[in-house]
């Protein structure tokens, strides 16, 4: 098969196209055609050699995919050759087949094709596990969301929005912000100008954000512990401005709030699977009554994944970034 290969640790011209072996599937796992992959900031750690794959999964970047089952091992119940399905992957969606634990596995929804469904699995997963499963988000809340035009962003947003919070989000141009709007964030705030605990606090009325979820890490922290509510569950997911960080632990006892780090990569099976399961539950008959939907910027041939990479690292795109095998 043909898939995505780092040549060496760099920039995205070390993306080569190449011939490969191809996946032999375990038991319990399914081989699946590659329709189409998403591209996430992962995978540019991963190519820059900061991010390596967890044991075991394959050398070659993408962590979803899409596409139709060619192959089932013993121990797979549920799936059939020739479904439609999208998943999670550890590794390996920058190629034409990928095998992955059936845990993983996610039909593709009703009223989305199998290569828009590319867009689905990673996103979903991780807002799942980290806003519901994790902080609990209820109706009647307020989310506040940082990078709301990123992949992670549109799916937090629609999601807040269909379990009946108030969404807040950051984004860093007028026309992210429009379109975070259009998504249905309640408040749209643009971190190049405005300082977002002064405008959380003004619209919570004082009370501030009962949940964030965070992508910039360090540079953030204490500016969210101040934003959150008493109660307030702040979940970071990404360090993209900074790991280290000092933090008023006052501030977080006096409001009784808590700060989480996770990660869904490198999970166990099982857990990653019980997300999956999860997902399939709640999250899936959302897309199928289309109140929550794959944001799409582009849709780029696998041959074209660095200039995947530099979309992505230009930071001007909105939602997902695909790759078509």
């Amino acid at each position: 098969m043909r898939a995505i290969t780092i040549t060496s640790p760099g920039g995205p011209d070390v993306l080569q196209i190449a011939e490969v072996p191809d996946p032999v599937p375990s038991a319990g796992e399914v081989l699946i055609d590659v329709t189409a992959s998403g591209v996430n900031r992962a995978d540019l750690l991963q190519r820059q050699g900061l991010y390596p794959p967890p044991p075991g999964a394959p050398p070659y970047p993408g962590l979803e995919c899409s596409g139709r089952i060619s192959a089932i091992t013993q121990g797979v119940n549920g799936w059939h050759v020739g479904d439609e399905v999208c998943a999670l992957l550890s590794g390996g969606g920058y190629a034409e087949q990928v095998a992955v634990p059936a845990g993983q596995v996610l039909p593709v929804p009703p009223g989305v094709t199998v290569a828009d469904a590319a867009a689905l699995p990673e996103v979903a997963c991780t807002v799942y596990s980290n806003v519901v499963q994790l902080a609990r988000l209820a109706a009647g809340e307020t989310l506040l969301v940082h990078g709301g035009a990123s992949g992670i962003g549109t799916m937090a947003i629609q999601l807040g929005r269909a379990l009946g919070a108030r969404v807040v989000c950051t984004a860093g141009s007028a026309a992210k912000l429009d379109r975070c709007r259009e998504l249905g964030c309640d408040l749209a705030i643009s971190y190049r100008d405005t300082d977002f605990v002064e405008a959380v606090r003004e619209f919570t009325g004082g009370r501030g954000a009962d949940v964030i979820l965070d992508i910039m890490g360090a540079v953030y922290l204490q500016r969210n512990v101040t934003a959150l509510a008493a109660d307030g569950r702040l979940v970071v997911i990404g360090m993209q401005g900074g790991s280290r960080a000092e933090l008023d632990l006052n501030t977080l006892l006096r409001k009784r709030a808590s700060v989480h780090a996770t990660s869904l990569r490198a999970r166990p099976a099982d857990q990653k699977a019980a997300i999956v399961a999860g997902v399939r539950a709640e999250v899936w008959p959302l897309v199928s009554e289309a109140r929550i939907r794959p944001v799409i910027e582009t849709t780029l041939p696998l041959a074209e994944a660095a200039q995947a990479h530099r979309l992505m690292e230009a930071g001007d795109h909105f939602g997902k970034i695909l790759l078509s095998a």
